[in-house]
């Protein structure tokens, strides 16, 4: 109809601004940014998500459901425990260094460690990241059930131990660690593994 702004794709809209949060974080993406990222007025974009913050949280969520799960589902790759965390360690390497559509890092890992952050983004991705954790320990858990993991196996401290690799592969990777170099850092991570020397 004549006079109605033209509908925009809500979803490149919002891909748009996952890629922009992504590399500039909460505070440093303003909403001129977001506007242009995202090829819409500032009208349009408060009446699809009603503010920047819920905005941030939709974007991450859908990180979390693409870019991140590309990742995080490579831990179900594998006849073994070993191999599947190899697996996510591996695909961490091979899509945490910038790329030409994607940025450095990844955005669960790097969002909101400061509590300057609004509540409810804190909260967001603190309870993603312990969803990522408690994967981690269900896999453990299952390989001691097994018998692939000795039954002392501390499976709490193993799944940090892990998840902190990953995290730390995602800022080196921001700070412009290579494909190369977090393979080696997995490969390191893996030579920990208990009860194999690597």
């Amino acid at each position: 109809m004549a006079g109605r702004p033209r509908e925009f794709d809500r979803d490149a809209a919002l891909e748009a601004a996952m890629l922009l949060f992504w590399r500039k974080g909460f505070a440093g993406a303003s909403m001129n940014d977001l506007c242009d990222a995202m090829g819409v007025r500032s009208p349009s974009l408060y009446a699809a998500f009603e503010s920047k913050e819920a905005l941030y949280l939709a974007a991450f969520q859908h990180y979390a459901t693409t870019e991140g799960q590309a990742v995080w589902d490579k831990l179900a790759d594998g006849a073994t425990a070993r191999a599947g965390v190899e697996n996510l360690l591996l695909a961490a390497a091979g899509n945490l260094p910038k790329s030409r559509t994607a940025p450095a890092g990844c955005m669960v890992a790097l969002s909101a460690v400061s509590d300057e952050w609004p509540a409810s983004i804190t909260r967001e991705v603190r309870k993603v990241r312990l969803e990522l954790l408690d994967s981690l320990c269900a896999r453990l858990a299952a390989a001691v059930a097994s018998g692939e993991l000795p039954g002392a196996t501390d499976v709490a401290a193993l799944s940090r131990f892990y998840l902190s690799v990953f995290q730390g592969m995602a800022i080196q990777a921001k700070d412009g660690a290579t494909q190369a170099d977090l393979k080696g850092a997995a490969e390191a991570a893996m030579a920990a593994w208990p009860g194999d020397g690597g």
